[in-house]
């Protein structure tokens, strides 16, 4: 196959896809007429997290995209640029001026996979549940804007806001709005396991081994109604340990398709074949990666460390030895392209610069070197991370200021940590619930965020977050956007490092791979289908 790239509409401008082809066996498939496709994303149940797939805990990306192939939401993000459609809805509005009045119709004849009726009164029962749940994973906060659920009949639902929020169509296209049966969903606790029961396009079978999800299996379901159009009838999705056992089922034709997380190196091998049977897709993502901190721990609970830390990290660096053209650096939590964006840490500290951090430290008194530990997740963000902390430990402890460890952990053991504030300095990544400023801020910043941050700023929760929900003309949203960025760089409660591509590897006679990733990481399993090979 020759090299080619496709261009496609997108959310934040274009979404490119480039192309490369490199050989590997015929007859992939390995399972009848399945699409079968590959990831690393770990599905785990647990004595801390029991109920990895519920919609109204399900906070992760991989959890997040089994549930958007089974559990239907009243709208669904669009497969390129524009704001969300409707899906269970047939139709959707403000009803009000002021945006705390949102009126919703469902589509007639919806029913969930059992052949039961989906009403307004289930939209309710599943907006409420996971609302009064309050899992610890923080999803609900998503819905924190929302004050009361009406229903009209059987086909309309109304939500009462508490304020404004120009934002909330895109929160009720995320799984935590997700529509479920009160047949199969308890009203006041989590549905443990790997059992999931929607109206979504596809029904779900888990092979499960040792309380790990390792197949999951996505049936079409014959009474889905809604806005998607399956392209086929089975596709798998099988969870390997690593991204090289991964890419060797690939290779050896054991799957079709393999999305996160690959190696850096998996994909500069991929980019730099000019032939064969797989295919390559790049397409710009809204992945970012950065430091977060527990401001009540020492030694960080010191600004003037964290801002030294800021002074002192390298980005271009980190970017280019590591993950080279796969990722940019990123100096805000909002990633570029997205409208808000500002580069509000460089903008304040500028290139890394080791003589004012040093200048920072003694004006507040700290002494050096600072000791102190970044924890990293030995198994969910993608081999690359133990380098990307080594290279963040030399940096600061070459600067003569630091004295830094790096200590990793399985995501299960993590997670749990993170939350109980074990950690004074980690990183972690986030994969946006919807392409809008609102989501890179507010779930980190606000009330209940999902990081249990102790950090909180009246200016950025009182006037800031409100202020900017506001607007339905998001670019009106700037000013206040642009200062809740410029009070992080200013007290760096989280440290933001780069924002990375997305890409998909897929074999020559599988269709719509181009589309099997949206812009937020959504896995979009109904896009495929098989085809002549290129």
């Amino acid at each position: 196959m020759n090299r080619k790239t496709l261009v496609l509409p997108a959310v934040i401008g274009l979404l490119t896809p480039v192309l490369a082809a490199c050989g590997a066996p015929d007859g992939a498939g390995g399972s009848g007429d399945a699409i079968v496709v590959g990831t690393t994303d770990r599905f785990t149940a647990s004595k801390e997290a029991p109920a990895p797939i519920d919609p109204a805990y399900a906070y992760d990306v991989g959890p997040r995209n089994i549930l958007r192939q089974t559990v239907q939401t009243l709208l669904v993000q669009p497969r390129g640029d524009g704001e969300p459609e409707p899906e269970a809805a047939s139709q959707c509005a403000f009803t009000d001026t002021g945006n705390e009045r949102y009126a919703c119709k469902l589509r007639d004849g919806l029913k969930f996979a059992s052949g039961d009726p989906v009403t307004a009164g289930d939209v309710k029962f599943s907006i409420d549940r996971a609302r009064s749940i309050k899992a610890d994973s923080g999803v609900f906060a998503l819905l924190s804007t929302i004050d009361l659920v009406e229903t009209k009949g059987d086909n309309e639902v109304i939500f009462h806001l508490n304020s404004p929020d120009a934002t909330l169509p895109y929160k009720l296209s995320t799984p935590v709005a997700g529509i479920v049966n009160p047949a199969d969903y308890d009203k006041g606790r989590l549905r443990d396991g790997f059992e999931v029961d929607g109206s979504g396009p596809y029904i779900l079978d888990a092979e499960v081994e040792d309380d790990e999800l390792v197949k999951a299996v996505f049936t079409k379901n014959p009474h889905y109604k809604g806005q998607l159009d399956p392209k086929n009838d089975k596709v798998e999705l099988r969870s390997y340990a690593s991204a090289d056992a991964m890419g060797a089922a690939l290779e050896d034709g054991d799957i079709d398709l393999m999305t996160r997380t690959m190696t850096p190196e998996q994909i500069t091998k991929l980019s730099k074949s000019d032939d064969g049977d797989i295919d390559l897709i790049e397409s710009a993502g809204l992945e970012i990666r950065y430091l977060a901190f527990n401001t009540e721990a020492a030694p960080v609970r010191s600004t003037a460390v964290r801002r030294a830390m800021a002074e002192v990290v390298d980005r271009g660096e980190l970017v280019s030895k590591v993950y080279g053209s796969q990722a940019e650096p990123l100096f805000s939590l909002v990633p570029a392209g997205i409208t808000g964006h500002s580069n509000s840490f460089f903008d304040k500290y500028g290139d890394p610069d080791v003589t004012r951090a040093k200048s920072t430290l003694e004006a507040a008194g700290v002494t050096t070197p600072v000791k102190l530990t970044l924890h990293y997740t030995t198994d969910h963000y993608g081999a690359a991370t133990k380098r990307e902390f080594e290279l963040l430990k030399k940096q600061l402890n070459d600067s003569g200021l630091f004295d830094v460890t790096t200590k990793g952990a399985p995501w299960s053991t993590f997670r749990r940590a993170e939350r109980e504030g074990e950690y004074a300095v980690y990183g972690m990544g986030w994969f946006p619930d919807f392409p809008d400023a609102d989501n890179y801020l507010a779930p980190f910043l606000d009330k209940d965020n999902f990081l249990g941050s102790p950090y909180a700023n009246s200016q950025i929760r009182g006037k800031l977050i409100p202020e900017s929900r506001r607007e339905a003309d998001r670019v009106a949203a700037s000013g206040s956007l642009t200062g809740i960025q410029d009070i992080v760089a200013d007290d760096v409660p989280i440290l933001p490092l780069w924002q990375g591509n997305q890409y998909v590897a897929a074999r020559d006679d599988v269709t719509g791979a181009e589309y099997a990733l949206n812009a937020v990481s959504t896995l979009q399993l109904w896009e495929l289908s098989r085809g002549m090979g290129n």
